[in-house]
């Protein structure tokens, strides 16, 4: 994709592993939702953060594995703009996980956050 060509179809999925809680999604969303570039881009409406259900998840699987959450990317006119957000969502999932590490007992999740184009889905 060229710089300049819409991202509107992009998106960036955070997926916590299966030792992941209902409540370990609700603040991981929360988090990202707080984090001075997203909340920026979600005030501008150029962003939304929504919770789905994985297409690839088993069915009765455990919160953890069953969903995901997704930084969904709305027509920004730059590949750059969406590479930048990748790198930021990245970096506030290692946040939360740090934050979480200090506050709540156990290692917390872990997470894959991953940046999916049109032609990916």
């Amino acid at each position: 994709m060229a710089e300049g060509d819409g991202v509107a179809d992009h998106e960036i999925r955070v997926r916590l592993d299966r030792t992941a809680s209902e409540s370990d999604i609700g603040a991981l969303k929360k988090w990202l939702e707080r984090e001075t570039p997203l909340d920026r881009l979600a005030r501008a409406g150029e962003l939304r953060i929504d919770v789905r259900r994985r297409t690839d998840a088993e069915p009765g699987a455990p919160m953890g594995i069953g969903s995901e959450i997704v930084v969904h990317l709305v027509d920004t006119g730059t590949s750059v703009v969406f590479v930048e957000l990748l790198h930021q969502v990245r970096l506030a999932v290692q946040a939360w996980r740090s934050n979480r590490r200090d506050v709540e007992n156990g290692e917390p999740p872990g997470a894959d956050v991953d940046g999916v184009g049109p032609d990916d889905r």
